[in-house]
């Protein structure tokens, strides 16, 4: 066995997401369902994506997870809020009432839905996405994130992702998590609050 450190020690980024789904991790645990929903809220770029995807292959028990992101669910760049009150009737209510959700993908480039997805309520369900913790979706999450993470390095992660298709975006989807942070005030929503660098 190496004694070399691994890559993701050397990586503050990597090194904080493990870090917080570990206290992800413990949460779960804590709640005792087998089907429990963990919402994961933050601005652009913050990590909420990588951070739902090791979340999924960490999952404290066997079966299957289930992942819903809202990047595919918002319609459009000025859809945030209709793509979390769409991910709240489709995905989130049904779950919690024990009935499968049904949700259709939007397609970008099209601009318009596309193929359908169910959402079983016997499973567990995790949703991540800007602008998710409102207080009418809080009361339907068991963990419930809010992912924080420096403005720069934010916009770095953000553009370095999508490129030349979101930086002409960025300031209308920055002005819509504004907005939701002035109204919907999601780290008080939050039972964890966790920051990557």
């Amino acid at each position: 066995m190496s004694s070399a450190p691994s890559r993701s020690s050397l990586d503050p980024l990597s090194h904080a997401l493990d870090a917080a789904v570990g206290q992800i991790v413990d949460a779960i645990v804590a709640v005792g369902a087998s089907n429990p929903v963990v919402l994961i809220d933050g601005r652009s770029g913050a990590g909420k994506t990588s951070l739902a995807q090791r979340l999924v292959g960490r999952w404290p028990s066997r079966g299957r997870v289930q992942l819903v992101a809202l990047d595919s669910l918002y319609p459009g760049w000025d859809g945030l809020t209709a793509g979390v009150e769409y991910a709240r009737a489709n995905v989130l209510m049904p779950h919690a009432r024990g009935i499968v959700g049904v949700w259709q993908r939007w397609d970008w480039d099209a601009e318009a839905p596309a193929e359908a997805h169910a959402v079983d309520p016997s499973l567990p369900l995790i949703v991540e996405g800007s602008g998710l913790l409102t207080p009418s979706t809080a009361r339907l999450g068991d963990v419930r994130v809010w992912l924080e993470a420096p403005a720069a390095s934010r916009r770095r992660r953000g553009i370095g992702r999508d490129g030349d298709t979101y930086l002409p975006h960025w300031d209308r989807w920055a002005a819509q998590e504004d907005e939701h942070l002035s109204r919907d005030e999601p780290a008080r929503h939050a039972t964890l609050v966790l920051g990557v660098p």
